[in-house]
């Protein structure tokens, strides 16, 4: 069993070396334990660090490509090493490494595919009133669209199993964390959480500038991703509530006009046909969503087996 630890790094050489050194170098059950970097177009010296403290495998970009493409080459390059599961964790050792064993632990035992460590988000003293809120929040909003009980969504600490590191596609360019509990319970791979503990704030952080900014793009993200997998019933709620308002200012104009008042409340019987109107389009839109989305889960199925064949044709060379 082979476990892959893999940390995305922009500008770390200071941070990198104390993350390192709480990394585990044995878990019961794992035979052999490999650490990776994904250098994201570092300027500093990160890349050299990461060679003199030992880490086996560096993946680097040319310039910075963001965290999601990021996390999404560490994956590929893990998968293309052999990895049986994957650890991703973070560069300014916010997470405690001794907890890689809790997250792994899940699926050893075979009970889960996907592992996201649960944060004491109230407990954390760095984190602001403000953002322990909008945290609970971001976290109910991926519950509700994702169909899971995940309750720290935003988690950057978490463990894949081969066949669930497989299946990932991670399509926007922000962040990789509520996209991909999104998809994961879209396509009902087995999921669970662990509590895990937090150390102390070593450096702000550089995924967003501000908490507002952050919620902005986070919830363009669970929105996208909501309507990519669940099309029909994003579109077709829209479209039913603006159809049945249609129908309400319809009858409403009947009812006038067959009390002889019908000729004052013409605009209700415009805005009656464009509320109509729009809801069936909008129906329509959905129907030709869920179409598309049918075609989607086909090509997912296509780039899982390619990708299958392609890890596995790898490793038999380096056999």
């Amino acid at each position: 069993m082979k476990l892959i630890i893999q940390i995305p790094c922009y500008n770390e050489e200071k941070t990198l070396e104390l993350a390192y050194n709480d990394l585990p170098r044995h878990i019961d059950g794992i035979d052999t334990i490999e650490y990776l970097i994904i250098n994201d177009g570092s300027q500093d010296n990160t890349v050299q660090k990461a060679r003199e403290l030992g880490f086996h495998h560096i993946v680097s970009f040319k310039q910075n490509k963001g965290l999601a493409k990021g996390f999404m080459a560490g994956i590929d390059a893990c998968l293309h090493l052999g990895a049986d599961i994957i650890v991703n964790t973070d560069a300014d050792n916010q997470y405690c490494g001794a907890d890689i064993e809790k997250i792994v632990r899940p699926i050893l035992d075979g009970k889960a595919d996907i592992v996201i460590g649960e944060r004491p988000i109230d407990q954390t003293e760095h984190f602001s009133w403000k953002k322990k809120k909008f945290q609970h929040l971001g976290s109910w909003v991926v519950r509700v669209a994702s169909n899971t009980d995940i309750p720290d969504a935003p988690s950057g600490f978490r463990a894949y199993s081969r066949e669930a590191a497989l299946r990932l596609n991670v399509i926007n360019e922000y962040t990789y964390t509520l996209e991909t509990i999104i998809q994961a319970g879209h396509n009902k791979i087995a999921m669970t959480s662990v509590p895990i503990r937090t150390n102390p704030e070593t450096r702000p952080s550089r995924l967003f500038s501000s908490m507002w900014r952050y919620m902005k793009r986070s919830s363009t993200v669970i929105t996208r991703s909501f309507v990519m997998y669940k099309p029909l019933k994003f579109f077709g709620t829209i479209g039913a509530v603006l159809f049945t308002l249609g129908l309400i200012l319809g009858i409403r104009f009947l009812i006038y006009m067959a009390l002889g008042e019908g000729s004052g409340h013409i605009q209700s019987l415009i805005l009656t046909a464009i509320l109509i109107m729009m809801g069936f389009q909008t129906i329509s839109i959905g129907l030709l969503g869920d179409t598309i989305s049918a075609n989607r889960k086909i090509l997912e199925d296509v780039q899982y087996r390619v990708r299958k064949a392609d890890c596995e044709k790898k490793e038999d060379k380096q056999i």
